[in-house]
């Protein structure tokens, strides 16, 4: 039986935590950074360098072992394990990139970034499953605003890259080894399941929209001064003093439960005056009562959720007793909706759909992040930290959004929320055609575009899961989704991109003479046979999200009937 954490604060809490471990999750994004390092300094050809970047993808994503371990372990312990991963795996690479240890093997290289970024696994899982279970009737708005602090990451830490660390890609690696670990050690008592909020508190709406007007400002404050620092170069002064600025507005959610506890605080001054002229007795009966509060106050929504946690026991003996009498002879099925077991949602087509259109969306899109800087570079743009940046920006607004208008039109329309995976694929056709077509000036627009697309698959795919399946085995179900992104990453990236790359290259070098083992290929064609192969997975993949969006319209309408979630009765966790 897990141990909840009772009272309105801890979940907001547990948020704020949550929100610095979902930005140290984002560690895999940084391979871009680091990626050139790798090629140079221990010689790879392209094709090695994106296979490096499949490990890099697969560690992140294999999350299925976080799956199972989050309903059997509390969150500390997933973040502990996720903190070693990082400390153990980003460790070993600088001890090559530094050449502190002299030839490391290639596969030990695969092995060890696979081993660091998996820690992005564990890190997620925790926050997630644990935030989601603790907002269980604002899964949308949670999942938005986790995932995007998560895309973001990538320019917090580019901020730090070029700041701090003044473009040491040695530097970094000794960052994530050491940094991440003693992040996860301060916070991991604070990320805790709680007592789940009840959704009729009036205040819990501002609250969610002064994070998601936090998470803004400070993708506009990371994004606008990586560019302004690009161009005027600032001094180290001017640098770190951007960089505590953006450490702060990192804190705001943490002003969300400061707030609450000095509102008690006013409240609870005027009582205790009061109580100062009463009895003892009187005294302790209203210290007790005021304990008691959350156990003994009755609503609607409490209704909802009373069954969410305890019931689980009861509605099992129940169910025994009924079989006993002969009431009932089989336990049915579970619903669409409602908490469903992993064998039992492996044989739904819902299911399968919901895989393979994230597998599209995700997939296809990592390939280009994974590649960006030799797109940069093909297409005539050697600095590729902006790309990075931007791409990092439009990510965090795609996510964020994506949270925030699928929520809007889910309880004001029963729209599914896989209709916007939908659009954004149709746009993410598009989009590959403009790479492909590599006009002047589009590469920016283009990257930008494909990046809140990229963003949209994830804070949807999140909460549908959940919504079609259940809360119980999330994390399970979670992480199997999430296997879409190195999958596709190995097929688009590893098979695909580099051996199209590389072909290229070839072509290019006897004409060019060139004698570099690290070749570098230039022109459109490097990429151009990807991204048309790229589009046309995402009209396939649109096709799909037409038809699973068709498929669960019913269970939307079941779900938010009255404009708002209603937990299913026999949902548990």
């Amino acid at each position: 039986m897990v141990n909840l954490k009772a009272g309105t604060r801890p979940p907001w809490v547990g948020l704020g935590a949550a929100v610095w471990v979902q930005i140290a999750s984002g560690n895999a994004y940084n391979f871009p950074l680091y990626s050139h390092s790798l090629k140079s300094v221990l010689g790879f050809n392209q094709h090695q360098l994106t296979m490096l970047g499949v490990a890099n993808d697969f560690g992140e994503n294999v999350g299925l072992i976080p799956g199972i371990a989050c309903n059997k372990f509390p969150p500390w312990v997933i973040l502990l394990i996720g903190a070693l991963s990082c400390f153990f795996g980003y460790g070993v690479l600088w001890l090559a990139l530094s050449s502190k240890v002299q030839s490391l093997p290639y596969w030990l290289l695969c092995v060890a970034l696979c081993v660091a970024t998996n820690s992005s696994a564990w890190l997620s899982t925790a926050v997630l499953v644990t935030n989601m279970r603790n907002f269980p009737l604002s899964r949308g708005t949670v999942a938005g605003v986790l995932k995007g602090y998560g895309g973001i990451s990538a320019a917090v830490f580019t901020e730090i890259y070029s700041t701090l660390l003044r473009n040491s890609s040695s530097k970094l690696l000794v960052f994530l080894a050491l940094g991440i670990p003693v992040l996860c050690f301060i916070v991991m008592y604070f990320v805790r399941a709680c007592t789940p909020a009840s959704g009729e508190d009036s205040s819990e709406h501002a609250h969610f929209l002064f994070t998601q007007g936090a998470l803004i400002v400070l993708g506009l404050y990371v994004l606008t001064t990586t560019i302004l620092n690009h161009i005027f170069h600032f001094s180290a002064p001017v640098s770190n003093t951007f960089l505590v600025i953006m450490v702060v507005l990192l804190m705001a959610p943490f002003a969300i439960p400061i707030k609450m506890t000095f509102q008690r605080m006013r409240v609870s001054k005027p009582e205790m005056h009061h109580q100062l002229v009463e009895t003892p007795d009187s005294v302790i009966q209203e210290d007790n009562a005021e304990k008691t509060e959350p156990l003994l106050k009755s609503s609607s929504s409490t209704t909802i959720l009373g069954s969410f946690r305890e019931n689980v026991e009861a509605s099992e003996v129940a169910m025994l007793l009924a079989e006993g009498e002969g009431a009932v002879k089989k336990k049915r099925r579970p619903k669409r909706g409602e908490d469903f077991r992993f064998t039992e949602a492996l044989i739904k087509a819902d299911f399968w759909l919901l895989f393979f259109v994230y597998f599209v969306g995700v997939g296809s899109g990592v390939t280009v992040l994974n590649n960006l800087a030799q797109i940069g570079i093909s297409q005539g743009v050697h600095d590729t930290t902006i790309l990075l940046s931007l791409f990092s920006f439009c990510n965090f607004v795609g996510r964020l959004g994506g949270g925030i208008v699928s929520e809007h039109f889910v309880r004001s329309k029963t729209i599914p929320r896989t209709i916007w995976m939908t659009c954004t694929q149709v746009m993410m056709i598009v989009t590959y055609l403009l790479f492909a077509s590599a006009i002047d000036g589009i590469l920016y627009a283009a990257t930008a575009l494909l990046g809140i697309c990229y963003g949209v698959q994830f804070s949807i795919m999140i909460p549908t899961v959940s919504e079609l399946f259940g809360l119980k085995h999330f994390g399970l179900f979670y992480n199997f989704m999430s296997l879409g992104n190195p999958l596709g990453a190995f097929l688009f990236s590893g098979l695909l991109a580099g051996y199209v790359y590389d072909t290229e290259a070839a072509k290019q070098q006897v004409p060019n003479l060139l004698s570099n083992s690290s070749i570098s290929c230039l022109g459109p064609n490097c990429f151009r046979l990807t991204f048309l192969v790229l589009a046309g997975a995402c009209g396939l993949g649109s096709i799909l999200s037409i038809i699973l969006t068709m498929r669960i319209r019913p269970v939307y309408e079941m779900l938010y009937a009255g404009g708002s979630f209603r937990l299913p009765q026999t949902s548990n966790h």
